[in-house]
């Protein structure tokens, strides 16, 4: 006989089955770590981090990455740290090592993908001026972790590898040989472009520049990466660099003045082109559209720096850092066989929306997601090389420096991969 304390029972018992069901069949969200050196407002993790925690706009629509965020490791922590906050407002762990972050406190690896944040805080500067963040030792104490256990999973490092060359080599040379998906870089790459363009893939191009603010060591990374990720889709692939000359102060002016590469400067008509994508173009006061002259642009900047470096193939190159005359980055090449250069912004909306930093963690994202890299590591690895040789010519009174062990050569994808919608 069916009593009414069967009935509920049989509905009961049916019940959970359907909800375990249903609990079994739905796919197990992958697990992130997050290994920073700090976190606090307008820090690269608060761009990147959180992308993992609340979300990011994309093609006009707010998108959720399919991972969940569950361990930190956090290595300094600032009066205004965010971590804690973060932590307690979406409940992840915050790990006293980086091994234990990775495990989540338990004995074996324990999450499917590793982002590493090795921007801001307080760490020594060497007297090349380069600030020591440690990038290779977070990155080492992961790779110690996945040798330990005997599984990888995909790392993405933000900027540039390391400070020293040799660890950058090492760490590209370790996910190769361990096989393991491995993603590096700047936002610059893959944020908006005004106009929409790309350096057409297979074309055969002469010189190259960026127009760009900030220090070096740093901005100079973001500088030199808008130039990569355009070059690197030049006729033959990337070949690697050979030389690299520093300039600052007066011997930046003199260079400036010579009007050519072959002189010692740069195109004056990519300069042009670049002044003219420009959307911050300092002005004289109670003018504006007006095209600076010489002595104004001198009279601005107070502290000029360019990289002019030659790539193996015979491509010139010139970054230039220009504080007081723009305040954002442009690119301008010259193409054989074309009249007028090629040349682009590189554009940085402002905060809150900062596309720019959700366009490269979408690309950490399918990283994570496909276990390989959506654009060759290599990009980095070369820019970071670059960058320690650039500041060795600075501190060494401009000159020029060899790059021998730049002779980095891979193909970039004909795939455009900036953000265009």
């Amino acid at each position: 006989m069916l009593t009414r304390r069967t009935f509920v029972g049989a509905v009961g018992a049916g019940a959970l089955a359907t909800s375990t069901l249903e609990s079994a069949q739905q796919p197990r969200r992958p697990k992130l770590a997050v290994i920073t050196t700090e976190w606090r407002d307008r820090s690269h993790a608060w761009h990147m981090a959180e992308r993992f925690l609340h979300g990011y706009p994309i093609e006009g629509r707010w998108h959720r990455p399919p991972f969940d965020l569950v361990a930190a490791y956090v290595d300094q922590t600032p009066k205004n740290d965010l971590s804690r906050a973060r932590a307690k407002e979406f409940g992840f762990t915050i790990h006293r090592t980086i091994a234990e972050a990775l495990r989540m406190g338990g004995k074996t690896l324990a999450v499917d993908a590793v982002l590493i944040i090795g921007e801001h805080g307080n760490y020594p500067v060497n007297k090349l001026g380069q600030k020591q963040y440690p990038r290779y030792e977070f990155f080492r104490q992961a790779v110690d972790v996945f040798r330990k256990d005997g599984r990888t999973a995909p790392v993405f490092n933000d900027k540039h590898l390391s400070w020293r060359w040799e660890w950058a080599r090492e760490m590209v040379d370790t996910a190769r040989k361990m096989n393991f998906g491995f993603l590096a870089g700047s936002s610059l790459p893959v944020t908006w472009r005004m106009p929409a363009i790309d350096m057409p893939f297979g074309a055969e191009v002469d010189e190259v520049m960026c127009l760009a603010i900030g220090s070096v060591d740093s901005y100079d990374f973001h500088a030199l990466e808008v130039i990569q990720c355009m070059a690197e889709r030049r006729r033959g692939g990337e070949r690697g660099v050979v030389n690299i000359q520093a300039l600052r102060g007066n011997a930046f002016w003199k260079a400036m003045l010579t009007g050519s590469w072959a002189k010692g400067g740069w195109s004056p008509e990519l300069f042009q082109a670049c002044l003219c994508r420009s959307q911050t173009l300092a002005q004289p006061a109670t003018f504006s559209h007006r095209l600076p002259t010489p002595q104004q642009i001198r009279a601005w900047v107070k502290s000029p720096v360019a990289y002019r470096f030659e790539y193996a193939d015979g491509l010139k190159a010139t970054m230039l850092l220009m504080n007081g005359l723009v305040g954002d980055f442009t690119f301008a090449a010259r193409i054989k066989n074309q009249r007028e250069p090629l040349s682009t912004l590189f554009y940085l909306p402002p905060v809150p929306n900062v596309t720019y930093s959700a366009s490269l963690m979408s690309k950490a994202e399918e990283l994570f997601t496909t276990g390989r890299a959506p654009y060759p590591v290599e990009r980095t690895l070369l820019t970071t090389g670059l960058v320690a040789a650039g500041m060795l010519s600075l501190a060494t009174g401009g000159q020029r420096v060899p790059t021998p062990h730049l002779a980095i050569r891979y193909q970039a994808p004909r795939v455009s991969t900036f953000a265009r919608s």
